[in-house]
């Protein structure tokens, strides 16, 4: 009796240990490249060992058979990387407002490494994503993302087969999610870059046998870099914002 005992705790912790330590692998913060492999895996230990008890109630009994646990198992990976993967997907809104912003202020060429994808990635696109990455431990929005993986056994039943065909919906609409919040959060340089633009033009038809281009370079440079200045703040709260509400689909009460 006690040994049945035991092993259904035991199966209800790695149950719990499977989905958490899958998200784990993929969440902004705690998934990053650079984050210690065994910290990630000793975190998803400890709060699989405190959520299995509060969790318990939902969770289904050890199947039998080999068989039925390894698909169990499969259905809850696929919960943690499905939950995880959208919470990456928002974050790269960063990058992806790096991208243009590099590209408008002229600076597209200068290239750096991303710690975060470990990839070489466009300056003002580093630069976003290691900010954003700070203020998400800052203002405490990484206990959101545990709050919502924990709170994800909620909405996916353990057990339950994925409703793959509406994870595959919600990924589309996280990803156009992503590409507008990108574009929102780099809508300053756009309409300065438009005017910037619209005004060398003129000048280039007024004066023909001006260089613009040449002249126009550092130009576009120090008015890209003078509008980052002015409205990185606003920006930043605005994603911080705008994550924070994205992430409450996952959450019982936001």
């Amino acid at each position: 009796m006690l040994s049945e005992l035991l092993g259904a705790e035991l199966f209800a912790t790695f149950l719990v240990f499977v989905r958490i330590g899958a998200a784990f692998i993929t969440l902004p913060t705690i998934g990053e490249t650079f984050f210690s492999p065994r910290a990630r895996l000793a975190l998803a230990l400890l709060l699989s060992v405190i959520v299995a008890p509060v969790v318990s109630p939902l969770l289904p009994e050890m199947p039998p058979r080999v068989g039925d646990m390894a698909l169990m198992m499969l259905g809850e990976v696929i919960y943690g990387v499905f939950i995880g993967g959208v919470a990456r997907i928002l974050f790269n809104a960063l990058a992806i407002a790096g991208v243009v912003w590099s590209f408008l202020s002229g600076l597209a060429s200068a290239l750096l490494f991303n710690p975060l994808l470990a990839d070489q990635g466009a300056l003002q696109s580093v630069f976003f994503t290691l900010l954003g990455l700070a203020l998400l431990f800052a203002t405490d929005i990484h206990h959101l993302l545990i709050r919502t993986v924990v709170e994800s056994y909620m909405l996916f039943e353990p057990g339950v087969v994925p409703m793959v065909g509406d994870m595959a919906d919600v990924i589309a609409r996280t990803v156009a999610d992503s590409f507008k919040l990108g574009i929102q959060l780099v809508a300053p340089l756009i309409i300065v870059a438009l005017m910037f633009y619209t005004l060398l033009g003129l000048l280039a038809r007024l004066m023909p046998q001006m260089q613009v281009f040449f002249v126009a370079m550092p130009l576009q440079i120090l008015i890209g870099m003078v509008v980052m200045f002015i409205a990185i703040g606003g920006m930043m709260l605005w994603f911080l914002d705008r994550y924070r509400e994205m992430l409450g689909m996952f959450l019982q009460t936001t």
